[in-house]
C-alpha cells in the first residue's frame, strides 16, 4: 500500500509537469522586453511605442498588428531617410521576427505607431498594448510612458519619430 501511494504521487507530479500550465510557465515563443512610449505634447495626434521583440523559437514569426484603446489606429512603421528626407511608412505585411533572433523597435527604425491619440501620453503613466503575431498569437504588454527628452523637441532626429513635429524639417509620412 505504501509503495502504491508513493507511485501515485510520482505519477501525479509527472502529469502536472506535462500539463499546459507548466508549459505556459516557460513563457511564449515571443518575449517582449523593455517596451516604452515617450510622452507627447498637448494636441499631438501620434505617438510611438518601442521595444525589443525576441523570438525564442526555431521558426520565424511576424508582428502583423497591434491594438490599444489609447489611439484610433495602430500600425507597424519603419523610419528611413531617403535623399535627406525622413520617411515613415507602414511595414506592408508586418515585421519579420527571425527564428532564434530579435528585432529592436527603436527611434529612427521600426516602431508601433499610435495614430489618432485620444489624449496626450503623460510621463509616469502606462498604456495597454496588444501585439498580434502570425504564429505566437496575441501578447498583451503594459507600456510605461517616459518623459520627453530635450532632443525630442528638435535636435537628434533619431529620437523624434514618436512626435512627428517640432524642428524635424522635411518628413514624409505614408
Amino acid at each position: 500500500m505504501r509503495y502504491l501511494s508513493k507511485s501515485f504521487i510520482v505519477l501525479a507530479v509527472l502529469i502536472a509537469a506535462a500539463s499546459p500550465a507548466s508549459t505556459q510557465q516557460t513563457g511564449p515563443s515571443i518575449a517582449v522586453e523593455r517596451p516604452y512610449a515617450r510622452a507627447t505634447p498637448a494636441g499631438a495626434q501620434t505617438g510611438a511605442v518601442d521595444m525589443n521583440v525576441d523570438n525564442k523559437s526555431h521558426a520565424a514569426d511576424r508582428l502583423v498588428g497591434a491594438s490599444s484603446d489609447v489611439a484610433d489606429k495602430l500600425q507597424i512603421h519603419e523610419t528611413t531617410v531617403v535623399n535627406g528626407v525622413m520617411q515613415i511608412r507602414e511595414v506592408a505585411g508586418g515585421l519579420a521576427i527571425p527564428a532564434d533572433g530579435s528585432v529592436k523597435l527603436k527611434p529612427g527604425s521600426y516602431h508601433v505607431m499610435l495614430i489618432g491619440l485620444k489624449k496626450p501620453l503623460k510621463a509616469g503613466e502606462t498604456l495597454p498594448l496588444t501585439l498580434m503575431f502570425e504564429k505566437a498569437g496575441n501578447i498583451s504588454v503594459t507600456v510605461p510612458v517616459q518623459a520627453m527628452t530635450k532632443s525630442d523637441n528638435g535636435g537628434d532626429m533619431s529620437n523624434m519619430h514618436d512626435n512627428h513635429g517640432g524642428a524635424m524639417g522635411h518628413m514624409e509620412m505614408k
